[in-house]
């Protein structure tokens, strides 16, 4: 029987990103029912994408398509990202193809595919502002309007088609946004939390923390460095691990200064490899996470999965990841530094927590993500249309 053809257009799995290790696990969680094509704009290096998701993804699992070589070395060379132009060029692609597909996918938010397909959505970015964070100097009115205006001769989008899709989404937060802004039916799916965590019994854990994340103003870093000085007037063995990419260059020179300033009980780790991560993780007790609304929460739901009691902002995606565990989260510095204290000093409360979050790993795994993927695409595959050609 001749497999089902879908095509996942993603401008790029390379590390870092959430939404590339989203894309990276679908193309695992299909790769052996259906024959596989993947649209990108960057080069693909799999040894990269398996070694920082913890994928286990090979060439032979999908066809690599690509937009014209001469075109793409052309926007590469603009003094400017464009990844919106970019991602234009490839809609305008996707388009011209999906008629040789039975099903079209994406994990870059909303999506124009010319039909219906699936889109997975972080966080919208159609009809409303970039956040204060996202903000470059081609945001500023007359040229985002220029700029909008190029990408859309390059590739029109239709809001309508967009909002015939099956739209899945990555927290019940992020849902209630889209769903309020588009008027549209989601499906949450929480994305894969990778990471093999081992079981480190909790006495063998070091007293400290790791904080997981791009390097990157939204990421309150220097709050998070704060949290924790403080709180080592109470616990002097306390310690803060950063690990993450420099996502942003003026920040992440801050952000070293600062932790020069606090002293050799902060260490920045720079971007590591999943076996690191793992190894690092499930040697301490505790995760700290800084962002006030983030989306999800990729660092929090590892935290869980390795056994780790994480402490949040009160807001976003990421109180789902910890449920009703009112100690874990907080609304100011006053407030995480009480609770996190308060947290260290009862063991037996410790327990009780720890039992409750693992109760709800498993829902952060990515073998419930791949499993509800393939729901989602077996249930699309029912009602779409046959491709134009077979496998």
């Amino acid at each position: 029987m001749a497999r089902s053809r879908i095509l996942i257009v993603q401008p790029s799995l390379q590390p870092p990103g959430g939404g590339n290790g989203v894309a990276a696990f679908m193309l695992q969680a299909l790769r052996d029912e259906h024959a596989l094509s993947l649209l990108t704009w960057e080069r693909i290096d799999l040894l990269a994408v398996n070694r920082y998701f913890g994928t286990s993804l090979r060439a032979t699992d999908f066809a690599a398509l690509a937009v014209p070589r001469r075109l793409q070395a052309a926007l590469d060379r603009l003094p400017f990202p464009a990844s919106t132009l970019k991602a234009s060029v490839l809609r305008r692609r996707a388009k011209r193809l999906v008629g040789e597909f039975n099903l079209t996918m994406s994990a870059q938010n909303e999506v124009d595919f010319g039909r219906p397909g699936i889109q997975y959505i972080h966080y919208p970015v159609r009809h409303v502002d970039p956040l204060p964070v996202d903000l470059r100097w081609y945001h500023h009115r007359w040229s985002l309007a220029l700029y909008e205006r190029v990408w859309s001769v390059v590739a029109p989008f239709d809001d309508r088609t967009m909002r015939a899709n099956l739209t899945l989404v990555n927290s019940a937060w992020t849902g209630e946004i889209v769903s309020k802004l588009h008027g549209i039916p989601v499906r949450v799916i929480h994305p894969p939390a990778p990471g093999a965590f081992p079981d480190v019994p909790w006495g063998e854990r070091d007293d400290g923390f790791v904080c997981i994340g791009r390097v990157s103003p939204e990421k309150e870093l220097e709050s998070v460095i704060e949290i924790v000085g403080r709180v080592r007037a109470a616990r002097p063995d306390a310690h803060l691990h950063i690990v993450g990419s420099d996502d942003h260059a003026a920040y992440a020179r801050r952000l070293r200064e600062v932790a020069r300033r606090a002293g050799p009980w902060v260490t920045l780790e720079g971007m590591l490899p999943i076996d690191a991560l793992e190894r690092l993780v499930s040697a301490h007790r505790y995760v700290i996470h800084g962002m006030r609304e983030e989306h999800f929460g990729m660092s929090v739901a590892q935290a869980v999965r390795a056994g780790c009691i994480p402490f949040v902002p009160d807001g976003g995606g990421q109180v789902e990841v910890v449920g009703d565990e009112p100690a874990l989260r907080y609304r100011s510095t006053d407030d995480a530094v009480g609770k996190i204290i308060a947290m260290m000093a009862d063991g037996r409360r410790q327990g009780q927590v720890r039992a409750r979050l693992a109760a709800r790993a498993e829902r952060f795994s990515p073998e419930r993500f791949m499993a509800d993927i393939r729901d989602v695409a077996s249930d699309a595959l029912m009602t779409a249309g046959p491709a134009r050609r077979g496998s």
